[in-house]
């Protein structure tokens, strides 16, 4: 007997839809399982974790993960979950967003594994590609008929709003992902697919095409899980500032790690279970820790760490706490020289800012003079000697007193200066 992957997952919410016997199934031998993944970036964004982590847990219970990217199927595009047809790529945009997904994936997956339950990485345009129209239309297309399709969801709120409907193009898709099943079932024995829940029509037309080409007899199976939103119903994955990336490149790790430590008491209380590998026990004594003083926000700190570490490193995790604690804690002028720009500049966004030339700073800038003539900071120069005197005036973290001089040794990756008057109050120089 295999150990209960379908309880693990129910229990931390990631039950959607199952096919009667998957369970059995999964309890009953290793299972090769597969996830597609819709190539439309050069990366994936949080939204692609909960796929990534049920290929990992899958894993993880001696089941056979396949990640599939849609190069194929990204050629047309699904209309699952889509009031409008989406934009056609070009294939040297697809080949680049391809290889940027598959990159991303081998970060969660081990492709060269020699292990019996090893990953497997496959992009369906190596099958589709030299698949005729009328080979396709002959051999996949009539054993699906038009009223099972146009049964679908994705397909029925297409054409029951306003707008220009479903192309055949987009028609078509639930066909091209069902041969996707049959294929990876023909020719690795998946015998599942998992999903999303909106792709619940797409997966099902998987299994029955499997079916109705190989017999009666012939087991597929489906399981999807929920979309994730927040407690307010909002989209899960946005901020501000758009989509939060799994790499570095599009979304800092500063700014990943805050995402999750900003997340509300409810949403972090469900997140914890979906986005974290902790057992059962650990989570909730988690909870309750939490709920017992909750200003202390234990569950945001751990699901943020939990988070980074399995998305970065670390080291990554590490400077993103050090960054984080620089704002409101002890940090140093050490710590903030080893803020790369990006970073700093997310850190202290919002801050006000004002511009200094090299050369004045090259000549040495008395500290009065940077505090009020040159920046703004205070109003005049006598608000500015008070502060210092009140030993209130810090330059990058360290307190100085009125003969200190600013020079370019005090500047941060060789182009910021930080002020700070009191515990709250910054001010960002930068160097031109």
């Amino acid at each position: 007997m295999m150990k209960n992957l379908i309880a693990e997952l129910q229990w931390r919410g990631l039950v959607h839809d199952i096919m009667p016997g998957t369970e059995d199934q999964l309890l009953k031998e290793m299972t090769t399982t597969y996830i597609g993944f819709d190539p439309t970036s050069d990366s994936l964004h949080i939204g692609s974790l909960v796929p990534i982590i049920l290929l990992v847990h899958l894993k993880n219970f001696d089941h056979k993960p396949i990640a599939l990217v849609g190069g194929a199927t990204g050629m047309i595009g699904d209309p699952s979950g889509k009031s409008d047809e989406r934009n056609l790529l070009d294939e040297a945009t697809l080949e680049k967003n391809v290889a940027g997904i598959k990159a991303v994936l081998s970060r969660f997956l081990d492709f060269n594994s020699t292990e019996a339950n090893a990953p497997i990485l496959v992009n369906n345009y190596d099958w589709m590609k030299d698949f005729s129209f009328i080979n396709f239309a002959r051999d996949v297309g009539k054993r699906i008929t038009v009223n099972y399709m146009m049964a679908k969801d994705s397909v029925k709120k297409r054409l029951s709003v306003e707008g220009e409907g479903m192309s055949f193009t987009e028609f078509t898709y639930q066909l091209i992902q069902g041969y996707d099943f049959y294929h990876l079932h023909k020719e690795h024995n998946c015998l599942l697919q998992m999903g999303g829940s909106d792709q619940w029509g797409n997966i099902t037309t998987g299994t029955e095409l499997v079916r109705r080409i190989n017999g009666d007899g012939a087991k597929a199976y489906a399981m999807t899980c929920p979309l994730i939103t927040k407690a307010d119903g909002s989209k899960f994955g946005k901020s501000e500032g758009g989509n939060i990336w799994l790499t570095s490149d599009k979304t800092s790790v500063y700014k990943f790690y805050q995402f999750w430590l900003n997340t509300t008491d409810v949403d972090a209380e469900k997140y914890i279970k979906i986005f974290t590998f902790l057992d059962e026990k650990s989570i909730n004594q988690l909870i309750e820790e939490h709920k017992n003083a909750p200003h202390l926000r234990v569950l945001q700190r751990k699901l943020a760490e939990e988070v980074t570490l399995f998305v970065h490193s670390q080291e990554d995790l590490e400077k993103a706490i050090k960054a984080s604690t620089i704002l409101f804690g002890n940090a140093t002028s050490d710590d903030l020289k080893q803020l790369d720009e990006t970073t700093f500049l997310e850190v202290f966004d919002g801050v006000p800012q004002a511009e200094i030339s090299a050369n004045e700073l090259s000549e040495g800038l008395n500290i009065v003079s940077v505090l009020n003539e040159k920046t703004g900071f205070f109003k005049s120069n006598g608000e500015a000697r008070r502060a210092l005197a009140a030993n209130s005036i810090a330059v990058n973290k360290t307190k100085v007193a009125e003969d200190f001089m600013l020079s370019t040794d005090d500047l941060i990756n060789d182009r910021f200066v930080l002020l700070q008057s009191g515990k709250k109050n910054y001010f960002v120089i930068k160097v031109k």
